[in-house]
Formats: structure tokens, C-alpha cells, sequence
């Protein structure tokens, strides 16, 4: 197998520039969000850039892999750019403008878009579909998450 190196980097930019480039402008949103009440099992706020930057990395890779396939899915590709929209908007959403319920909502759907990903990236390669995993098991997470955050707040 022969690894595109130009492709496989970009692949791996991409997520990690969308999740880069939401946390910077959702920086200055964080001295809310440490007052906020938040559910049982919620992580210490130094955990989040660990965890992003893993699974930014992990979707980066199954879309190389996809795209790089013997039959690449374009359906699937379109839909990786169109959860990585919602991603990013995610944040702005919920740390800046703090609309809570909306953010849920907003998350509700692209937890959809990231499982319509997974399934067809599976289709396409095992491997690709299997990366996409913790991704989203993270965002079902993070959906009790913003959920309770709205609930308590």
C-alpha cells in the first residue's frame, strides 16, 4: 500500500485546522464556562484539547484512507465536510452565544451526519468506519453533556 503523503497530510490538517480554529474563537468563552453548573461524570476542561486532538487525528486518517480507496464515497466524504461544519459551529454555538438547547439540538444533528460518515466510510473500508468510532461515542458524550449544562443552567 502506498502512502500519498501530500493527501494524508492535508487529511490530517483539515479536522485538526476546523478544531484549531474553534477553539481560538472560543477562547475567551472558557472563564463562563468553568462557572457553570455541570452533570455528574463531566471531565476536568484539560482533558477536551487532548481528546480533540486524538479524534481530529482519527477522522483525519479514515478520510484518507477513504479517499484513497479503490472506490472512494463521495456521499461519505461530503458528509465527513458537512459534520466538520457542524463541529466546528458546535462550539461557537454553545461557548459563545451559550444557547444551550440550541447547541443540543445542533449537536443532535450532527451526531446523525457523523453516524451517516461512519457507516458509509465502513462501507467503503472497515478500517476507516472503525476510526470514526470514538468520535462519535465522544459526541454522544458530549451530548449528556451540553444537555445537563442546559438542564442546569
Amino acid at each position: 500500500m502506498k502512502i500519498h503523503w501530500k493527501k494524508l497530510i492535508l487529511c490530517l490538517i483539515i479536522p485538526l485546522a476546523v478544531g484549531g480554529l474553534s477553539a481560538l474563537l472560543t477562547r475567551n468563552s472558557m472563564e463562563t464556562f468553568k462557572i457553570l453548573q455541570k452533570p455528574p461524570l463531566s471531565p476536568p476542561a484539560r482533558l477536551f484539547p487532548f481528546v480533540w486532538t486524538i479524534l481530529y487525528l482519527m477522522m483525519g486518517l479514515a478520510s484518507y484512507i477513504v479517499l484513497t480507496s479503490k472506490k472512494p464515497s463521495t456521499l461519505g466524504l461530503i458528509l465527513y465536510g458537512v459534520q466538520l461544519f457542524f463541529n466546528f459551529f458546535w462550539s461557537i454555538l454553545f461557548f459563545n452565544k451559550e444557547l444551550y438547547l440550541f447547541s443540543f439540538i445542533w449537536l443532535l444533528i450532527m451526531w446523525l451526519l457523523i453516524l451517516a460518515t461512519t457507516i458509509l466510510f465502513y462501507r467503503n473500508t472497515k478500517f476507516a468506519g472503525y476510526l470514526m468510532i470514538p468520535y462519535l461515542l465522544w459526541v454522544t458524550f458530549a451530548g449528556y453533556l451540553n444537555f445537563g449544562i442546559y438542564l442546569l443552567n
